[in-house]
C-alpha cells in the first residue's frame, strides 16, 4: 500500500509540473475514464485499506461544468480475518466545478456526487454449516471532494481525494451499531476523450466593401489644366498651354498695350518701357513660355514702308527682352505684320490714319 501512495504522489506531481495542452479551450466531446486509487475504509468496518477502480463517462458541458457517471468497487478484507470480506459495488453520478486558470495546463475542482452503494459482507456464522454468512443490501452514498486536472494533448488526468459516506446500517461487524460508513480515498483517473475534436468555427466572413461611387466628372480634371473632365473637350492639354473655358489651347498674347510708338518712328518710349518690364516679369515667372515677337503700324504710308517699320518695332522689343534676360531661344521673331493686321480699321489718308492703337507690339504665347 506504501507503494501505491508513492506512485501516487508521483503521478500527482506529472499532473501538476509537466502537462503539455496546447489548448484551453472548451472540450465539450464526451470522455471514458478509468481509475485507479486506494480506500481507506471506516474505522468501524474493521477493515483493511484495500484498492479500488472504476470506469466511468463524463462530459463537460461549460469549461467550468462537467458531469460524470462512474461504476466502482472495493474489495476490502477485515482485519482480524483476512478470509472475510466486505466487498463495495458502487454507482456515482458527480457533478465537478472546475477553476481554470488560462495560465495554467492544470487546475483545481470540487466534487459533489451522490449514488447507490452495493454492500457484500461475510461473516462468521459458526457452528452453523451455512458459515461464512453473508449478508447483501444497497445503501444510499454521498461523495465530497477535491483535486487537480491536468490537460495534455491527447487526453487528461485527475489526482482526487475524498470522501464517501455511505448510509448503511444493517452492518454484521464486530463492533455493530454503525448507521453509516465514510471511506477516505485517494484516486488517479485517466481521461480519454471520444472521437474527432470538433474544428474551431470558420470566422465570419469580412462584409464585403460598400461598392465605391465612381467620382462625379465635375470634381475631375485629369490633365490639370483648370477644366473639369465634363466639358474639357481637349482632355490631353499640356502644361503650359493656354486653354479656353473648353479646355482646348487658345492662342494668348501677353497685353502690351502701352507699348506704342510715335508716328513713323520705331524706338521705345519711357512708357513703353515699363510696359515690356511687366512681360518681362511674366516671362521669368512661366520659364516654360515661348512666345512670338510681332510688330504692327497703322495704315498711312506705303504698304513697303510699313512693312519694313513694322519690322524695326519687333525689332526694338526683341532686343530689349533678351537685353534683360530673356533667352533667345524662347523668342520667335522678330516679325513685322506691317499695316496687314489693323486692331482699328481707319481711313489710309491722313490724319485719320494715324490711329496709335495700330502702332503697336505684340509678345504671341505659342505653347
Amino acid at each position: 500500500m506504501k507503494k501505491s501512495l508513492l506512485c501516487m504522489a508521483v503521478l500527482a506531481a506529472a499532473c501538476a509540473n509537466a502537462a503539455i495542452a496546447n489548448d484551453h479551450a472548451h472540450d465539450d466531446r464526451w470522455y471514458l475514464a478509468g481509475t485507479t486509487g486506494v480506500n481507506l475504509q471506516d474505522n468501524a468496518r474493521e477493515t483493511a485499506t484495500t484498492g479500488e477502480f472504476g470506469i466511468g463517462i463524463g462530459r463537460f458541458f461549460t469549461p467550468e461544468w462537467s458531469f460524470d457517471v462512474t461504476l466502482y468497487s472495493a474489495n476490502a478484507q477485515f482485519d482480524q480475518v483476512r478470509d472475510l470480506n466486505f466487498s463495495q459495488y458502487g454507482f456515482s453520478a458527480d457533478l465537478r466545478r472546475h477553476f481554470r486558470s488560462a495560465e495554467r495546463a492544470w487546475w483545481p475542482y470540487l466534487k459533489g456526487g451522490v449514488g447507490i452503494q452495493r454492500a457484500e459482507e461475510e461473516f462468521n456464522a459458526f457452528p452453523s454449516p451455512n458459515s461464512p454468512g453473508q449478508r447483501a443490501d444497497n445503501s444510499f452514498a454521498f461523495d465530497l471532494g477535491a483535486g487537480l486536472q491536468a490537460a495534455y494533448t491527447h487526453f487528461d488526468m485527475r489526482l482526487e481525494a475524498g470522501v464517501r459516506t455511505v448510509l448503511d446500517d444493517q452492518s454484521r461487524i464486530g463492533r455493530g451499531n454503525a448507521d453509516s460508513f465514510s471511506d477516505p480515498y485517494i484516486a488517479l483517473s485517466l481521461l480519454v476523450p471520444l472521437g474527432a475534436k470538433a474544428a474551431p468555427p470558420a470566422p465570419a466572413p469580412a462584409p464585403a466593401p460598400a461598392p465605391v461611387a465612381p467620382p462625379a466628372c465635375e470634381t475631375l480634371d485629369d490633365d490639370g489644366d483648370g477644366v473639369n473632365n465634363c466639358i474639357d473637350r481637349c482632355p490631353g492639354s499640356q502644361a503650359g498651354q493656354a486653354i479656353g473655358p473648353d479646355g482646348c489651347p487658345v492662342p494668348l498674347t501677353i497685353d502690351l498695350r502701352g507699348v506704342n510708338f510715335d508716328f513713323d518712328r520705331a524706338t521705345l518710349r519711357p512708357d513703353a518701357i515699363a510696359t515690356l518690364n511687366q512681360a518681362i516679369d511674366i516671362l521669368r515667372r512661366n520659364p516654360q513660355l515661348r512666345v512670338e515677337v510681332a510688330g504692327h503700324t497703322d495704315l498711312c504710308g506705303s504698304e513697303a514702308h510699313n512693312q519694313a517699320l513694322s519690322e524695326r518695332r519687333a525689332r526694338a522689343v526683341f532686343d530689349h527682352l533678351t537685353a534683360n534676360g530673356i533667352d533667345a531661344a524662347r523668342l520667335v521673331g522678330p516679325i513685322g505684320f506691317g499695316e496687314s493686321r489693323p486692331l482699328e480699321p481707319t481711313p489710309q489718308t491722313s490724319p485719320a490714319c494715324r490711329s496709335e492703337t495700330n502702332r503697336r507690339t505684340e509678345l504671341n504665347v505659342l505653347n
